[in-house]
């Protein structure tokens, strides 16, 4: 997945051409500095002093120090928790070139600020986001409530395990990777305190969209998401489930098959009541899941923003459906 926004989640500027320019030689980073570029270096230390150590690899005798009062943007000034400068370590960061400083005896320092490249990014992109527009994130963190997303240089944003897809999962883990890019919507935006939640369920098809790649009579592998008094509930993709039912001396053991994989045939798909109904053939030898691919019907490189999106087929007696900014202007 290639994103073109001028602002990327960090790790996507690292390899780029324009980031080995800038990084390669002292003149590029005293050029940065001057043109006030975001570049991208990997953490490869936090010392005693929460002070970040920054490696370019084409750079002998030359050290990048983040201090630690430049490790993390707030909009309400506080210092960053220790935590959040922890976590960088191995990883690529986006920043600023503060300073150059050089010394016969202990090498050249190059001093650099990634508070200033996440302020740029929020002033100059977020800030102008919208509820409804369609951008591209990369997953840093999962939590059993949701997926914490870096938006752009590393300013994060919630992604709530309801937002994630339509079929319900028990963790985000069950759909989603740290470092995984994806596309996602905006959703709601905290005007007061700068926040951004969004959401990946919507770009995911409708019911129609979802249910047109399946046929009554096939047989197709699914993921045992519950079980419930009624039936299995089997996910056929991540925006469309299917109930099966199961027979009573089967049901102890179709329990422990949540999270897993199943055969299941497809009995019918009916769309006024968005139901398809299943038969489960064998339950019984799954193998541990794999990740399940996301396929996005509604990409942020082909539709930028969206202000209404509805799930449910027309005709169907229950509506679901998602409205964007409906009380917010932009």
């Amino acid at each position: 997945m290639e994103f073109s926004a001028a602002y990327l989640p960090e790790g996507q500027l690292l390899t780029t051409a324009r980031n080995r320019e800038y990084t390669a030689t002292l003149q590029g980073l005293e050029k940065a500095m001057e043109t006030g570029a975001i570049i991208e270096g990997t953490v490869i230390l936090c010392d005693a002093n929460m002070d970040l150590h920054v490696d370019f690899p084409a750079l002998s005798g030359v050290r990048g120090i983040i201090p630690r009062c430049e490790a993390v943007w707030s909009r309400d000034g506080e210092p960053p928790k220790d935590i959040a400068i922890l976590t960088r370590v191995g990883k690529a960061v986006a920043c600023k070139v503060t300073g150059v400083e050089y010394n016969e005896e202990t090498g050249t320092t190059v001093y650099l600020s990634r508070r200033l490249a996440q302020a740029e990014c929020a002033a100059n992109y977020l800030d102008g986001l919208c509820p409804g527009d369609v951008l591209r994130a990369k997953v840093t963190h999962l939590e059993s409530f949701g997926a914490f997303v870096d938006l752009g240089c590393g300013v994060p944003s919630l992604l709530s395990v309801d937002g994630i897809s339509i079929s319900r999962i028990s963790h985000p883990r069950d759909r989603l990777y740290n470092g995984q890019l994806i596309w996602c919507v905006v959703k709601s935006i905290d005007r007061e305190t700068g926040r951004i939640f969004v959401s990946t369920r919507e770009l995911l098809g409708t019911w129609e969209q979802n249910a047109a790649r399946f046929t009554p009579g096939q047989t197709v592998a699914g993921i045992v998401r519950s079980v419930e008094d009624y039936g299995v509930f089997v996910e056929l993709a991540p925006n469309l489930a299917g109930l099966a039912e199961v027979r009573d001396c089967d049901r102890e053991a179709v329990h422990s098959l949540v999270g897993r994989t199943a055969a299941v045939f497809i009995k019918s798909i009916i769309p006024e009541r968005m139901k398809v109904k299943l038969v489960l053939i064998d339950a019984y030898k799954g193998e541990p899941v794999p990740l399940p691919r996301l396929h996005y019907f509604i990409r942020g490189d082909e539709v930028s923003h969206i202000d209404r999106w509805v799930y449910s087929p027309s005709g169907a007696k229950k509506r679901v459906e998602t409205v964007f900014g409906e009380n917010e202007k932009c």
